[in-house]
């Protein structure tokens, strides 16, 4: 069985993780028709390779098996050989991915795939190692007894792919439960599913070191972090509340947190938070400071605010590109002092290296004893920084005061964040994502609120601005998903919309700008057009004009993102009274439709819980009768948890309001904005809660009572002690 010779064709990419196997001998395609019809053609399966640019163990299967010849042969000549960005194109990787948790019960990157030649997986993986090793097959092994059943036993190998197929479509296409036995059957999930939710996120804290679960590796799931914050706020429970903090403090604390640089790595190998998976991506660096926010205001510890400013100082200083918007990710890896591609090397340090640098004998020993910095080291003779001490145990230690401590600390991690500019960087994979884009605009807007930093206000539009000019096309009403140096490609999918209205809406609280008010508006008509299907009830993964693959996803569950379907309800229930279209009607839609499936598991559908909450106890509705949001108003209203609110300013004049329902194609007045004026020339409070409006105010304490008062009302009750280990 032999292919027709072809050529590596990923030099014509722009996606750096692609270009990164341009010179593998073997004979890659991208994704595309051409690869999928030369199959077809001859006959032969496919392999396929889902990756990504900062993958650590995508690079060693390259170095190991994609770099050598005598595996490029046998892949040559009997398979089509297909590599994928995951990051540009998760629809491909939902799919298979899907399969191989469903099959082996695991996933991970690289995900590989043998498929037949219309794309039906038959056998799937994660790593292999090109030859057998601590019992995992060997790659080229495969390679060789793939192609042999594939010659000797079709019709097996077409039975098992047919078989898998089916299955993947009843896990991604699926919108119907088990059935409930209630009369509620049709009903969304209540708030009593992010009760369920909570007191299992509750019950599976790590008491000692933050996080969920008692075992490595931590993950950060900032949507876990949400439930329980609000599950603190409604109920005054303790448990919710500490075992928030007890997370935030540990992720500040640990490795997970670059101390010298800010930001955050992808998770932590370990149980204590130690030792960080050291690649550094978009959407962490803007979900995570979103749950910092939200601790800070529940609790007003500065440490959360602090870590969020210096998380975004980072992503300005290293993710930003010069015209606005944000790159994907910085690599693990980096050259070490041999010249050697070493994970973690830009990262970190000996005891030597830090005497080195900061000259001061006694300083350096301040920084190694207040981040656990040790001649053994705790990461292959180096040391990852992780606050170890606080600052009354090193005043004591050193007999200086706090003040002084920190003091001589801060100035410390600049002097090494300095020398460590000198190392070589880690690689910066400089695509522009939509989705990712959006969030990070929302943690930019967001912190704006606050933190009362304008600063920020204006990086979020800036980046908003650069992704509608790059990727939205204003003639057509459709988005792509990706731009790199001036290429553009992929149709956008539902997290692209999605998050990028919820990341535009956001913008337009911070700022009182309706602009971007109007561009979320224009996402959420292409969500109800492209992605809702009126007969299933539900919001499907990819657009509804895009390429069809075996099974059409959806995304339900929380992952290393939010679910995309949970945004885009969220978003959609936040954007229907500025309109008369169905956003309402679509968000209740999606919900009853998946209600079994949510409360099944509520845990794991995090965003989609935090959604059906926001459902049944309506938006809180700030409305602003005011040229401008007062400065003094924006800071009172940023300050306060309150995770269901929706500032809104309204067009101040009569001919301003006439003029917006024009762009906004409406025939009257939306809702929000309709007769809720301005009072006496005065910027004027309006809040309502489920079209329901207090008297309009101009004082802001008055209103923060009002708004207080109708927050509470949505209670979370029946929480028992036993549940609540703190």
């Amino acid at each position: 069985m032999t292919t027709p010779t072809q050529r590596n064709r990923l030099e014509d990419e722009q996606s750096p993780y692609l270009r990164q196997h341009a010179d593998n001998p073997v004979n890659w395609q991208p994704w595309d028709e051409r690869a999928l019809e030369t199959a077809r053609e001859h006959d032969v399966p496919i392999f396929l390779s889902i990756g990504y640019s900062a993958c650590h163990w995508c690079h060693v299967m390259e170095s190991e098996s994609f770099s050598d010849e005598e595996v490029a042969d046998v892949l040559n000549e009997n398979f089509v050989p297909i590599k994928v960005d995951r990051e540009e194109r998760p629809d491909v990787d939902s799919v298979y991915m899907t399969v191989s948790q469903l099959v082996t019960g695991r996933g991970g990157w690289p995900l590989s795939a043998w498929l037949t030649p219309e794309g039906k997986p038959f056998y799937v993986g994660t790593y292999f190692p090109k030859e057998q090793k601590r019992g995992t097959p060997g790659f080229l092994d495969l390679l060789e007894k793939t192609s042999g059943s594939w010659e000797q036993d079709r019709e097996a190998i077409e039975n098992r792919a047919e078989k898998w197929t089916d299955a993947a479509r009843d896990q991604l296409e699926g919108t119907t439960g088990s059935g409930r036995a209630d009369a509620d059957e049709s009903a969304p999930p209540s708030s009593d599913t992010l009760e369920s939710a909570a007191r299992t996120a509750l019950r599976s804290v790590d008491q000692q070191y933050g996080g969920f679960g008692s075992d490595g590796p931590k993950f950060p799931q900032p949507g876990r972090l949400h439930v329980l914050a609000r599950a603190a706020d409604r109920t005054d429970r303790d448990g919710y509340r500490e075992a928030l903090e007890t997370t935030l403090d540990a992720m500040a604390a640990g490795g997970l947190y670059d101390h010298v640089g800010g930001g955050f790595h992808r998770y932590c190998v370990d149980r204590d938070w130690t030792v960080p998976h050291f690649e550094k991506m978009l959407y962490d660096n803007a979900e995570i400071p979103r749950a910092f926010l939200v601790g800070y205001q529940l609790t007003g510890t500065e440490r959360y605010a602090e870590v969020v400013e210096d998380t975004l100082a980072f992503v300005d200083r290293e993710l930003t590109h010069d015209e606005g918007g944000f790159f994907s990710t910085l690599d693990a890896q980096s050259l070490d002092e041999d010249g050697e591609k070493v994970e973690g090397a830009f990262y970190v340090w000996t005891p030597e290296e830090v005497e080195a640098v900061l000259e001061d004998e006694h300083t350096a020993e301040l920084v190694c004893a207040a981040y656990d910095v040790t001649e053994s080291g705790n990461f292959e003779g180096s040391n990852v920084l992780n606050r170890d001490a606080t600052l009354e145990e090193l005043a004591a230690e050193f007999e200086l005061g706090e003040q002084e401590i920190e003091r001589r600390l801060e100035g410390a991690l600049e002097t090494l964040a300095d020398a460590r500019e000198e190392r070589p960087r880690p690689d910066r994979d400089e695509k522009i994502l939509a989705g990712w884009n959006g969030m990070m605009i929302s943690a930019f807007a967001e912190s704006a609120l606050v933190l009362g930093e304008e600063s920020y206000a204006d990086t979020a539009t800036e980046a908003l601005e650069f992704v509608r000019e790059t990727l939205w096309d204003e003639e057509a009403g459709r988005l792509s998903r990706r731009y790199k140096d001036g290429d553009v490609a992929v149709d956008g999918y539902l997290e692209d919309y999605a998050f990028l209205a919820r990341g535009a809406l956001h913008c337009y609280e911070a700022t009182g700008d309706l602009e971007p008010l109007a561009f979320a508006l224009e996402l959420a008509d292409v969500i109800e057009a492209e992605f809702w299907d009126d007969e299933q009830e539900t919001l499907y993964f990819t657009p509804e004009s895009g390429e069809s693959l075996v099974t059409r996803p959806q995304e339900l569950d929380d992952s290393s993102t939010p679910s995309s379907m949970g945004v885009a309800v969220e978003t959609l229930l936040a954007l229907d009274g500025f309109t008369d279209s169905s956003f309402a009607e679509i968000a209740a839609s999606a919900l009853e439709t998946h209600a079994d499936t949510i409360e099944s598991n509520p845990l794991q559908y995090a965003t989609l819980c935090l959604a059906a909450d926001r459902l049944e106890n309506g938006l809180l509705e700030i409305t602003v009768a005011a040229a401008e949001i007062p400065d003094a108003w924006r800071d009172r209203l940023g300050e306060r948890y309150l995770p269901d609110r929706l500032i809104a300013r309204r067009p101040a004049t009569d001919d301003e309001l006439e003029s917006w329902v024009d762009r906004l194609e409406l025939a009257d007045a939306p809702p929000i904005w309709a007769a809720r004026e301005a009072r006496d020339g005065e910027p004027t409070l309006y809040v309502c809660r489920n079209r329901a409006c207090s008297p309009p105010t101009t004082d802001i304490e008055e209103a923060l009572e009002v708004m207080t008062e109708k927050h509470q009302t949505a209670d979370i009750d029946g929480i028992d002690e036993d549940d609540v280990p703190f």
